[in-house]
């Protein structure tokens, strides 16, 4: 690979990173040169990252003002909970119809250890469910599908920035849901685990909603919802 193309990679994934983490305020402006010393990188690379992160729906770039870090609205964080439930409800049915891999069964070990705990660690519960929705899609031996997921990811961790903490109560109820899912990838039951990933899907949304106190009209909440 040339040089000027992981100088761009590498700079996409080191501000992305830094987006999805909550480096930037909504009202800061990003500005190459800022950029290119931080990461000690050109400003092509950075600037041509800028784009390529704005048309990933990450930034949003406005003419005369800057770039700033996108806001998302009701209708995005629908699109993506929409979007999520296609792609990883398909995931947890090839993952069930493949079997359990040595790092979900890893994943599973880390959510029980996080149940286990007298109080739970909120942060240390949503790392490992994470990890586990990562190593979901890895047991699905689809590449294609683990590629239509990452940006999606990073766009999830975009809307949980104006989150300050899941309640506790929410997270042990995450920690069974997971486990159920896996559970059920366990037992080679993809229809089982299609319908547990959309169930939990939509209490997700529901509680990031409620965190956010969003006001929303009513939304199918996919196949979690039927019997």
């Amino acid at each position: 690979m040339p040089a000027a193309s992981l100088h761009r990679d590498k700079a996409y994934a080191r501000i992305r990173d830094l987006v999805v983490s909550g480096e930037f305020a909504p009202d800061e402006p990003l500005s190459e040169r800022s950029l290119s010393d931080r990461l000690a990188l050109g400003r092509t690379p950075v600037r041509e990252a800028l784009k390529a992160l704005a048309k990933d729906g990450l930034l949003t770039i406005h003419p005369m003002r800057g770039t700033f870090v996108r806001q998302l609205s009701f209708d995005d964080l629908r699109e993506i909970h929409e979007l999520r439930l296609a792609l990883e409800g398909m995931a947890a049915y090839l993952a069930a119809t493949r079997g359990p891999t040595a790092g979900l069964d890893r994943c599973a070990k880390e959510l029980r250890r996080a149940k286990a705990r007298a109080t739970i660690d909120v942060e240390e519960a949503q790392q490992a469910g994470w990890a586990f929705h990562d190593e979901l899609f890895r047991a699905t031996s689809n590449g294609r599908l683990v590629q239509a997921y990452d940006n999606l990811r990073a766009q999830s961790g975009l809307a949980l920035q104006k989150i300050r903490q899941y309640s506790p109560e929410r997270t042990r109820q995450a920690l069974n849901e997971h486990l159920g899912i896996h559970a059920a990838v366990e037992a080679q039951d993809p229809d089982a685990a299609q319908q547990r990933m959309w169930r939990h899907l939509a209490s997700a949304f529901e509680a990031r909603l409620t965190a956010l106190g969003a006001v929303r009209p009513s939304l199918p909440a996919g196949g979690g919802q039927r019997s």
